[in-house]
């Protein structure tokens, strides 16, 4: 997001280009149409890595394919789901009565009409929750570090892992905790120079003639504003802005970029911990589920609404955007993460629920570094494998390899092993629409532990408010994927998660720049067309008579 860039332009000491920017253009993005759709583009036709969303529906529809209504859970923030763009793809629970206040489906969830919250109760909904680090730090800081020396020495004996796993989080708690203070300040002091911009603007629009006119400033706070306003000119969102536009536009991502670094000082508060009051259940029983309430959209939805219109958002009004499974997807909303870091304890539940309720596809756009209940997780993925759900995860937004840095919740035990323990995770880096930039440069890669690329930067989709915005992050390519998988599930309902996996991977469009073909294991960014013929040909055989019916595979799935 933008307010990250930012921060960077000011912490580097004004060095920032501006990477992650959109290329200049003549249009607002707000205005421009081409953007708001391009991660659809076919890459044939317009040499931009798109995933060729129409021209799949075209394919499968010609070989007389009826598509299937496919359920997918949006494990997140949490969805707005009345959106105009959103509201006639959401999934409705069939057995169970709206407001009758009874678990007429017997499953353990009262009202549970389009999805279920597990991270809120009887007394509200969280909204700021820890870092994970801040909570092992927490739970373990006397344990290993108390005033006993021979105690901790003991304690760091007997529980090795444990002890590890304290010492990753102590470390990155010290670190991200001084950065987020760090972040703060940067943006409470641009925010207050923002009226020395305009001023030094002199009423004339934010071009390079402008900024060359300007006098060096006596005033250090002027200084500062012109430094910070030579560097913010550079991108195409201030290009030729007014000062009035300029000064709109600069207090909008100040309040985004405080917002965001705001909520920090509850993250990495050792002593904060609100889901004894709000949730009330025993976080430490992990064999606890039925706990939460039906409030699917919690007290901030933007990510996950976001999440949502990538997969299944309708254009509706003057709004064009649309999508990857419009046309047959449904959304069932988990709320699961909070602003900070999920559990590990709601994201298996999570992961239950949204298999036992009938999803097809669960897109998890989430991730940290360290895991308390990994393996209470990895049960919940071997359950979800076994009931033949395909799981969708973010790669992560560090720009790590993450065999170095692994992001939690992971299908690899550990990171020596030569193929995932469930064929049913599929892990997803961003691409942008820069061809000599593919790999967006926040994305984290691999070659063997990220599977695939797909468009995640400038991604245009639904938020609260029946608003739309931009947003970036692999948090925005998991869903196009879990959307194209659900495309292909709803033409062809028999296929397998790894399937699935096999024919996004095998019919990925390649790119050999800047070292791309190491990033993944697809060494490219998916293409829905080119992966429904690959499932269509291998996995269905070549001929339909219209009625669905699978043959065998014809090529073994690739070693996962």
């Amino acid at each position: 997001m933008k307010k990250v860039l930012l921060a960077a332009v000011f912490l580097a000491g004004f060095s920032f280009s501006y990477a992650q920017e959109a290329q200049a253009k003549s249009i607002d993005p707000k205005e421009d149409k081409d953007l708001m759709t391009w991660y659809h583009k076919d890459f044939s036709a317009t040499k931009v890595y798109g995933v060729n969303t129409a021209n799949a529906y075209k394919y499968l529809e010609s070989k007389g394919l009826k598509p299937k209504t496919v359920v997918v859970g949006v494990l997140d923030s949490g969805v707005q789901v009345d959106h105009p763009g959103l509201v006639k793809n959401v999934w409705s629970n069939p057995n169970e009565v709206p407001g009758n206040g009874k678990d007429d489906d017997g499953n353990g969830y009262i009202d549970d009409i389009h999805g279920w919250n597990f991270i809120g109760g009887k007394n509200g909904n969280i909204d700021i929750d820890n870092m994970e680090v801040t909570r092992v730090v927490a739970k373990y800081q006397t344990v290993f570090e108390g005033d006993d020396s021979a105690k901790n020495k003991a304690n760091q004996a007997k529980m090795p892992e444990e002890f590890a796993m304290y010492m990753k989080s102590k470390e990155l708690f010290n670190k991200k905790s001084m950065e987020a203070k760090q972040g703060l300040q940067t943006y409470t002091m641009i925010n207050s120079i923002i009226p020395n911009m305009v001023k030094l603007l002199g009423g004339k629009p934010v071009t390079a003639e402008t900024l060359q006119g300007i006098k060096p400033p006596t005033d250090q706070k002027d200084a500062i504003a012109l430094n910070v306003l030579a560097q913010v000119s550079q991108s195409p969102e201030f290009k030729g802005k007014s000062p009035a536009d300029f000064e709109k536009l600069m207090k909008e991502q100040m309040k985004e970029a405080m917002d965001h670094f705001t909520p920090q000082s509850k993250q990495y508060d050792l002593s904060y911990d609100p889901r004894k009051e709000i949730v009330g259940d025993n976080y430490d029983d992990y064999s606890e589920k039925n706990y939460g309430n039906n409030n699917y959209e919690g007290p901030d939805a933007e990510h996950g609404t976001h999440v949502a219109g990538i997969i299944a958002g309708l254009p509706q009004g003057k709004e064009i955007q649309y999508g990857i499974a419009s046309k047959v997807a449904k959304i069932m909303s988990v709320r699961t993460v909070p602003n900070g870091d999920e559990r590990d304890k709601d994201v298996a539940n999570a992961i239950r629920y949204a298999v036992d309720n009938g999803a097809q596809v669960l897109n998890m756009s989430f991730g940290k570094p360290v895991s308390p209940g990994k393996n209470v997780v990895w049960d919940a993925f071997k359950y979800a494998e076994d009931k033949g759900v395909l799981l969708v995860k973010a790669a992560g937004n560090e720009n790590e390899d993450v065999a170095e840095h692994l992001a939690f919740p992971t299908n690899f035990k550990n990171v020596a092993d030569e193929k995932p323990f469930v064929n049913n995770v599929l892990v997803v880096g961003a691409s942008t629409n820069r061809n000599n930039e593919l790999r967006a440069s926040f994305s984290n890669y691999n070659k063997k532990m990220v599977n695939v690329f797909a468009p995640g930067e400038e991604i245009y989709s639904t938020v609260p408010k029946n608003e739309y915005k931009y947003l970036q992050g692999t948090s925005m390519a998991s869903p196009v994927v879990a959307g194209a998988a659900a495309v292909l599930l709803a033409y062809m309902p028999n296929l397998k998660p790894h399937q699935v996996i096999e024919a996004l991977i095998k019919s990925s469009n390649s790119n050999v720049d800047n070292k791309f073909p190491e990033y993944s294991q697809a060494g490219g960014v998916i293409d829905l067309q080119k992966a429904a013929e690959y499932a269509y040909t291998n996995f269905y055989a070549g001929k339909s008579s219209g009625n669905n019916k699978p043959t065998k595979s014809v090529k073994k799935a690739v070693k996962k």
